[in-house]
């Protein structure tokens, strides 16, 4: 089954921007043999990942991404079932945000925004509302 799963943490204070770019190289390597698509949005001090792929991979998937020392205090956000992805053709992409100043050029609503902005936060536990906001705010 097609699951996505969306995570927070904090970018280690030696994860330079050579560093984002391996981890990058390392998801466009490995992620097409895995089934796995997604997005990573990341700033100077923190990442917000979701990945789509099946269910029986994404938890092995996310456990390995724990022990990367580029980021710490990992907390998983969402974990469900969807029924299709809305990243079929990356399988990583990429966005540089920044914190002070996110700049929602889109037809987001003040509900979505507060969605985007709980998950950031860390406090918002979204499910499958997250996917219509990341494609709102993409």
């Amino acid at each position: 089954m097609l699951a996505q799963l969306l995570y927070i943490s904090k970018r280690s204070a030696n994860c330079t921007q050579e560093e984002i770019k391996k981890i990058l190289a390392s998801a466009q390597k490995n992620n097409p043999e895995l089934g796995i698509t997604g997005l990573l949005l990341y700033s100077d001090t923190r990442f917000i990942q979701y990945i789509e792929g099946e269910r029986t991979k994404l938890m092995p998937f996310y456990d390995n991404l724990k022990k990367d020392e580029r980021h710490h205090d990992t907390i998983l956000m969402s974990l469900s079932l969807v029924k299709e992805r809305i990243f079929p053709n990356w399988h990583m992409g990429e966005k540089l945000t920044s914190e002070d100043n996110i700049n929602y050029i889109s037809d987001i609503t003040k509900e979505d925004k507060m969605v985007f902005d709980g998950v950031l936060e860390g406090s918002e536990d979204a499910g499958q509302r997250i996917q219509r906001v990341l494609q709102k705010f993409l």
